[in-house]
């Protein structure tokens, strides 16, 4: 994209017992940085475009260690806050045979959790922009956290930038009053791009899922059901220009096929891709931030071309689950060599 992408959200720090131990045993924990907006961010600067990721950090060592971690990929973040007590944290427990995988935040009273209303200078933040990225997740944090994203938002429509949204619908975050359905929805009125799986466009738009069970890569969508099932979205979302769906089915914790569909309202026009067939699952976490970036990437480098930014997206989505920890360290080269390849070569 030529002009800078800017995300908001919160980075956190992701801690995991090794060797697929359960949260309660062991001593150990393996540390990796996450967090929905950040994942995108990373991602995105990997690709080679131009990211400032806006958050609010501490004023201690944790918060200098995230701040290193994000400048490693070329991420701009001289707009990020610093202040607040500590940094959020998220325990990931690993899927194993049967067993799913499970996840305990530990972000409430975190320096993003007590961000206040204008703290962030947007005018400053978005005035050279051409994209502004936010999820569900930023408004699920906090009341404040949730005015901000909507100040930023709107003032991003009144300087023409292109507002792309993820659901992320987080059922464990809200608690501050507020029903994840009506804050989503209004959220998405703004939005010229919406992500989301099956389940999360079912909370924000309240219309029941399509079931994705795929089992192999022989799978057929039902084309009809989706071009009726996004119709009645963008009768929910006018603004909409764009609507991409994930689709996943875990066949068991290691093995997950994965598809997508893209709704072009402009065209009124449903676009789908090949199925991935995903064995063994290395790491599932950030694989529709992933889906979110690529595709975000693509937009801006063949803009017009609908089926190939569907498939780029998808592609890096897959390529995730073979990269340990929350974002997708891939490049261009290796997306679009894994849309044509079956995988396993050795590179030379």
């Amino acid at each position: 994209m030529e002009k800078k992408i800017v995300t908001f959200g919160e980075i956190m720090l992701r801690l995991s017992k090794p060797g697929y131990r359960r949260i309660s045993q062991g001593k150990t924990f393996e540390g990796n940085y996450g967090g929905s907006e950040a994942n995108v961010a990373v991602s995105l600067a990997c690709l080679g475009d131009e990211v400032e990721f806006v958050s609010r950090i501490p004023q201690n060592d944790a918060g200098d260690a995230a701040l290193m971690h994000l400048r490693e990929f070329g991420l701009g973040v001289s707009h990020v806050v610093r202040g607040g007590d500590r940094l959020g944290t998220y325990y990931f427990e690993e899927a194993a045979a049967m067993r799913n995988s499970h996840v305990v935040y530990d972000r409430k009273l975190s320096s993003f959790y007590s961000l206040r209303r204008g703290m962030i200078r947007w005018e400053e933040v978005l005035a050279d922009a051409g994209l502004f990225h936010c999820s569900g997740i930023t408004c699920a944090i906090s009341r404040d956290a949730m005015n901000t994203t909507f100040d930023a938002v709107k003032l991003a429509d009144s300087l023409g930038l292109t507002i792309s949204c993820d659901i992320n619908y987080r059922k464990n975050l809200w608690g501050f009053g507020l029903e994840a359905h009506d804050v989503l929805f209004q959220l998405m009125q703004h939005s010229d791009i919406i992500f989301g799986d099956q389940n999360e466009w079912e909370i924000a738009g309240g219309v029941p899922h399509i079931p994705f069970e795929a089992s192999d890569v022989d799978y057929r969508l039902n084309r009809l059901a989706y071009e009726d099932y996004f119709t009645r979205m963008h009768k929910l979302f006018p603004r909409c220009k764009k609507m991409l769906m994930a689709l996943r089915n875990q066949l068991a914790s290691s093995h997950h096929t994965l598809t997508g569909v893209l709704y072009d309202a402009e065209e009124g026009r449903l676009y789908t891709t090949r199925i991935y067939d995903i064995a063994p699952i290395v790491d599932p976490m950030g694989v529709g931030d992933a889906f979110v970036a690529a595709y975000l990437h693509a937009l801006g480098r063949w803009p017009g071309d609908n089926r190939r930014c569907l498939d780029f997206g998808l592609s890096a989505s897959a390529l995730k689950n073979t990269v340990p920890g929350d974002q997708n360290l891939v490049s261009e080269e290796e997306i679009i060599a894994n849309i044509v390849s079956t995988g396993g070569r050795i590179e030379r």
